[in-house]
């Protein structure tokens, strides 16, 4: 079993910044596709970002490319959302996931076995 918890949400301007983390336990940090995911009230979960086991490979949200990126410390069992030009339209409880998975990268929230339990981040206008 892997647990997963998310901190670093708030309360922040149009146009400031963010740092989620997201901490691992339970198993080998190194094997696991680690991913973003959010979701606003009355809406669907979103793709945010994910990253590969080795960081070598990233993917985005088109809604928050250029603005998002995605990091990890693989000896801290820790991934990073550094959140940058953060909008209102990026409010949103924010999850963190997680897969064994020697592969890539995955996009899809059916993707993960395991999720943290969501930090807030609420952005005013």
């Amino acid at each position: 079993q892997v647990q997963l918890v998310e901190s670093g949400g708030g309360l922040v301007q149009a146009g400031g910044s963010l740092r989620l983390s997201c901490a691992a336990s339970g198993h080998t940090f190194s094997y696991y596709v680690m991913g973003w995911f959010r979701q606003a009230p009355g809406k669907e979960r979103e793709f945010v970002a994910t990253i590969s086991p080795s960081s070598g490979s990233t993917s985005f949200g088109d809604s928050v490319k250029g603005r998002f990126t995605i990091s990890r410390d693989n000896a801290k069992n820790t991934v990073y959302l550094q959140m940058n030009s953060l909008k209102p339209e990026d409010t949103a409880v924010y999850y963190c996931a997680a897969k064994i998975y020697f592969g890539m990268v995955i996009t899809t929230a059916g993707g993960y076995d395991y999720w943290g339990q969501g930090t807030q981040v609420t952005v005013s206008s």
